[in-house]
């Protein structure tokens, strides 16, 4: 495997003396994987905003998505569309010749560079800005199971962290920025919150959904009716559940307050949800597709060698964008060459 990497300036925790993985070393996750088993269901919308400004509060991060993203002019459209590569990347058939799918997310960021305020550089594909984005990914797993279920045990998410570096690998970049242990993680997670994430333009950006229209779930709601009764009462909600998702230091940094009894609702929240969610409604129900379509291939539902599912046509950029690879379009000239028979289908298939 190629692994890329890029001669800016890192930012990261200090290291801990370790032995640098390499991605060739690891093989990619299956079924009998936690992460196949917890990760990839439309719970996961609950820590969207959270996801989101973790990463945006990354500078380097923060300074690519404000200057490059089209993310802020179509909110919906972006975060569904991409949904189907970033879980791709731990589902999908690895195919015998052509790139994985962790390429082609990875390529997605090639030429996202530029310069920030203070004159230093940036680039998407920096070791340490790329593994940042990746740690809230496979820490956004922890964290909802620690708040919403499945309850997790500290061997369950040791478990979880050793199968990020496999999925991490799927990307083929370089690997430095990975800690070595679980605890070294927690404590590169506590040094990243404490000493190198800032507020930042595109973190309050993600935080307000006040005008974005109804999700496309509730696209049956008029946007007069969304806008008057709706809108507003959205956003106090889902900042106050995406704060009850931040560590104290984010909160601080973000100036959002979060009491005794903020926790206490938060935890009768978290065991609804649970019991909802995890409880009663069945487990192929609440994946999203791509992995709902990868437990398929296992179970003999679809056909080992069928065609990739993608997002509906409505998610896609318009115009000449379309075939621009930084907004996470699977119909750009590569793919297309790679995998002519990618196919499009609903949310809700």
């Amino acid at each position: 495997m190629t692994e890329v990497m890029t001669d800016e300036p890192t930012e990261s925790a200090p290291a801990s003396p370790q032995v640098t993985p390499r991605a060739e070393d690891y093989a990619p996750l299956g079924p009998d994987s936690l992460t196949w088993q917890i990760w990839g269901t439309w719970t996961g919308m609950f820590q969207g905003l959270w996801a989101g400004s973790m990463q945006n509060m990354h500078p380097k991060l923060g300074a690519a998505v404000w200057e490059h993203s089209d993310f802020f002019g179509e909110r919906w459209q972006r975060l569904m569309r991409s949904l189907y590569p970033i879980s791709g990347v731990v589902f999908d058939p690895v195919p015998s010749d052509g790139p994985t799918t962790g390429h082609e997310v990875r390529d997605y960021h090639r030429d996202i560079k530029g310069q920030m305020d203070d004159g230093s550089r940036y680039h998407a594909l920096d070791p340490d800005v790329f593994y940042w984005a990746h740690a809230t990914f496979w820490y956004g797993n922890v964290r909802l199971c620690e708040r919403f279920g499945p309850w997790l045990t500290e061997d369950q998410k040791r478990q979880l962290f050793e199968e990020s570096k496999a999925w991490y690998a799927m990307y083929g970049v370089s690997m430095r920025p990975v800690p070595d242990t679980y605890e070294d993680f927690l404590e590169y997670w506590d040094y990243m919150c404490r000493n190198v994430l800032r507020d930042h333009p595109a973190v309050r950006a993600v935080l307000d959904i006040g005008q974005l229209p109804p999700p496309p779930f509730l696209r049956f709601i008029p946007h007069a009716i969304w806008f008057r009764y709706m809108a507003q009462p959205n956003q106090r909600f889902f900042t106050w559940l995406t704060t009850g998702f931040y560590d104290e230091p984010v909160r601080e940094i973000l100036g959002l307050p979060w009491s005794e009894r903020d926790e206490r609702r938060f935890r009768l929240l978290g065991r609804g949800v649970n019991l909802v969610m995890h409880r009663l409604l069945p487990k192929r129900f609440l994946r999203h597709p791509r992995p709902r379509d990868a437990w398929d291939r296992v179970a003999g539902r679809v056909a080992a060698d069928a065609p990739l599912v993608h997002t509906p046509e409505r998610n896609l950029p318009s115009g000449a964008e379309r075939d621009n690879p930084m907004h996470y379009c699977p119909v750009h000239a590569a793919r297309r060459a790679t995998y002519p028979g990618v196919i499009s289908t609903d949310e809700g298939r």
